[in-house]
């Protein structure tokens, strides 16, 4: 689904600056992927290439969808305008904190992206069985400030799931989560994307899991003095 080949990018300049280098990455769909490294190794800058949010410099990313290859690297240089409705269509994001929007109910926030795409505002069988599998059927009617932090988290995962994205990225969504329910909610969240036979990438500083879980382990490693961080 995706290809990374000699991917180079830089943020801040001068003495701030911070390179990431991926001399090569293949995701296949349906893959689950753990991003691991220390603090500060670039994890979640290499999240944000994967999501369209953050350019690269130099080198090939590319999509390779069921009936379509797109040039995602192309698209930055020249149509940047159009990763827009590539980024809502395709992608489901799962932040650290959940990002619920506090005034809207769970079951609001679950279909906010089918509204945005224009999907309706109807729950479907698919959508409905990921519900289930989350737990969260009981918590439709109440608002995010009512939730555990457990809670929120599977709602957030129903919300990036509910619009039928290809591709799932999570950025350490158990980080504020102790130790027991941190692995019970992975363990849910993996078992659920390979029942959805979903491709996801998992931003993570817990390596505990990874093994259990049987997921494909991408290292950062830092290089030149700590100011570039090599994906492998």
């Amino acid at each position: 689904m995706i290809e990374i080949d000699n991917l180079y990018c830089m943020r801040g300049s001068g003495e701030q600056a911070f390179s990431i280098h991926v001399p090569y990455l293949n995701i296949q769909a349906g893959e689950i992927i753990a991003i691991t490294g220390v603090s500060g190794s670039g994890k979640s800058t290499l999240l944000e290439i994967l999501g369209l949010i953050f350019p690269p410099q130099s080198g090939s990313l590319r999509w390779q969808l069921p009936k379509r290859n797109i040039d995602i690297s192309h698209l930055w240089q020249n149509h940047p305008q159009q990763l827009d409705s590539l980024r809502m269509r395709y992608l489901g994001f799962v932040l650290q904190t959940g990002g619920l929007l506090p005034f809207l109910t769970v079951q609001e926030n679950i279909l906010l992206p089918k509204q945005l795409l224009r999907q309706g505002e109807s729950w479907d069988v698919e959508l409905q069985v990921i519900v289930e599998q989350l737990d969260i059927l009981h918590l439709l009617i109440k608002k995010p400030y009512q939730l555990s932090i457990g809670e929120r988290q599977r709602v957030a995962i129903a919300r990036a799931l509910a619009h039928h994205p290809l591709l799932l990225l999570a950025d350490e969504p158990t980080s504020a989560l102790d130790p027991a329910r941190a692995e019970s909610v992975m363990q849910l969240f993996v078992e659920l994307m390979r029942s959805q036979k979903r491709t996801a990438v998992i931003v993570t500083h817990d390596y505990s899991w990874i093994g259990r879980l049987g997921l494909r382990e991408i290292r950062a490693s830092l290089q030149s003095g700590g100011k570039t961080a090599c994906f492998s």
